[in-house]
């Protein structure tokens, strides 16, 4: 069985040569010919100065070139780190210097950003894809690669060996580079092949951006099983209903995405006008999804499955529960039981196990689970935990800074970040309860709950909220119905001290509700209505880019 995540790759070219890998658009490569470019470019990046253990940057937009720079970085025994196609110059060259990163495979449409780069003097030694020698050292086209050999390159790589960096803002703003090896990588791509039955038949939709782990789902599951990927350029994902034309006309039949584009294809993907019956998976995972609109999915899609995939990016998925039809529209989904070959405790702030039933942080000890952060020892001292049993044996732990409680069945069910648990007038505020509680309100899109202080320097709860396109009413009205209705869910001290409605909300690149940003623009809202003279005070913390 094969131990490297290409291995999988090289697999199905001699199995099943002319079954298709990959489609993008009105391109598309096999096996066979996704396995012979990938070894070219291998060959290529080799023949260009890459040495084992190497962070090779993607810049690209999502094409049909995506897997071949994925597969063919990792062929070369070197770690592929997607960098967001969105990043402007600076951003992107600190990213770069982070990760030492010498050599870049880009695209024609980056020249401009990539010009700029050059002319700050931070210019990668080698870029690939882009023949512009002003912008590097040394360019290397498409066509030069090309012209490699197709066979795989003769060079040992353990299955310990690094394969690849997601770069994450995390909480603070700073990026940390989550390492995940081939055996960690593969360990979560065989389980999700298993667990969803994936079988050549299927068509993976990807459409969750390069740079956020969700895509290593559609990239290596989908290659572990034989399956086609079916690669959602970026216009398409950002409009509802062409995504759901491609999903119709492409025929996918295994979705995996973030609740947000599934919302958007409820509330404005015209999935009336088309046919999904061969749609059999929906699963969803990053964010909690509004049962709400879950429910009106669901009721859409009678014939399909959907499953709630959950586990930070440091640990890939390791849980899932696969929603009942029969699931009431006001409660919160489940996120389910370990995955097989994981463990998990539930643990009080002492890092003791709590009482069956009791909310606690959740541990997950996983073969999925990651080598470690790029080049930060003290955060890696932060989340791993050595626990020891009974027995003497010692096994690592990553703390997820999630709480959930398990139900009597073993069933986990997600309360909050323990980083958004909050005291509020004394009492603890579990800020993802009162999201739940807000978009349970009929008119309600989305919502966003954060804490800013206030002038006697307490917490102060504050939750903008979007609303359905066709809600029609007054905006006073509207806010004290949905008021009124979340006094009815809550306890009295949960109750928003502010509710605020937007047309959108900030975002980051990976589609989550950008709730840091919305709090330091309230904050500098209310600093200016209380201090109109002076100015807003600049936040110490980078926001994330907009998508």
């Amino acid at each position: 069985m094969a131990q490297r995540i290409h291995g999988w790759l090289e697999r199905h070219a001699r199995e099943q040569p002319n079954q298709l890998a990959v489609e993008f658009l009105d391109e598309s490569l096999t096996y066979a010919q996704l396995d012979a470019r990938a070894n070219q470019l291998a060959h290529a990046l080799l023949a260009n100065g890459a040495k084992s253990g190497d962070r090779i940057g993607l810049f690209m937009d999502k094409s049909i070139y995506t897997p071949v720079a994925i597969y063919g970085v990792m062929k070369a025994g070197c770690a592929y780190v997607p960098l967001d196609p969105a990043y402007g110059a600076e951003r992107l060259g600190s990213l770069i210097d982070r990760a030492q990163i010498d050599i870049v495979i880009s695209a024609r449409a980056k020249r401009r950003t990539l010009a700029t780069l050059a002319t700050m003097g931070r210019a990668p030694r080698a870029l690939f894809g882009v023949d512009q020698p002003a912008l590097s050292e040394r360019c290397v086209s498409w066509t030069a690669v090309a012209e490699q050999p197709a066979t795989s390159p003769d060079i040992s790589i353990e299955p310990d060996a690094l394969a690849y960096i997601i770069f994450t803002s995390g909480s603070t703003g700073t990026p940390k580079g989550i390492m995940h090896t081939h055996a960690s990588g593969l360990a979560f791509a065989r389980w999700a092949a298993e667990e969803y039955a994936l079988t050549p038949a299927d068509r993976l939709s990807n459409h969750a951006p390069l740079h956020f782990d969700l895509s290593i789902f559609d990239f290596f599951a989908g290659v572990v099983a034989g399956a086609t990927t079916v690669i959602v350029p970026e216009d398409y994902a950002r409009l509802p209903a062409s995504y759901a034309q491609l999903i119709h006309e492409a025929g996918v039949s295994v979705l995996f995405t973030v609740p947000f584009a599934l919302i958007q294809l409820v509330l404005r993907g015209a999935i009336e006008r088309f046919s999904f019956d061969q749609v059999r998976w929906v699963i969803f995972g990053g964010e909690p999804f509004p049962p709400a609109h879950l429910c009106a999915l669901m009721a859409r899609w009678p014939h399909a499955a959907f499953d709630n995939m959950y586990g930070p990016a440091e640990v890939n998925g390791v849980t899932h529960h696969t929603v009942s039809p029969e699931h009431d529209a006001n409660d919160a989904v489940p996120i389910g039981r370990v995955a097989r070959g994981a463990h998990g405790v539930i643990v009080d702030e002492q890092g003791s196990e709590v009482p069956a039933g009791d909310v606690g942080e959740l541990l997950i000890a996983s073969p999925t689970m990651m080598r470690g952060y790029w080049r930060a020892p003290e955060l890696d001292a932060q989340v791993f935990d050595d626990r020891r049993s009974q027995q003497g044996a010692v096994t690592r732990y990553y703390r997820t800074g999630d709480l959930v409680r398990a139900d009597a069945d073993g069933c986990l069910h997600f309360i909050g970040r323990a980083d958004r648990q909050v005291k509020v007038r004394g009492y603890r505020v579990e800020l993802d309860e009162i999201e739940l509680a807000v978009t349970g309100y009929p008119a309600v899109e989305e919502s966003a709950a954060y804490v800013i202080q206030d002038a006697e320097g307490g917490a102060t709860v504050q939750v903008e909220v979007t609303l359905q396109r066709d809600t029609v009413g007054a905006r006073e009205a509207l806010l004290n119905d949905i008021t009124r209705y979340v006094k009815t869910r809550l306890a009295w001290y949960a109750v928003p001290a502010r509710i605020d409605i937007t047309k959108q909300f900030p975002r980051t690149t990976s589609g989550k509700i950008d709730r840091r940003t919305l709090a330091e623009t309230a904050a500098a809202r209310q600093h200016q209505q209380q201090h109109p003279d002076s100015a807003a005070p600049r936040s110490s913390e980078t926001p994330e880019p907009p998508p």
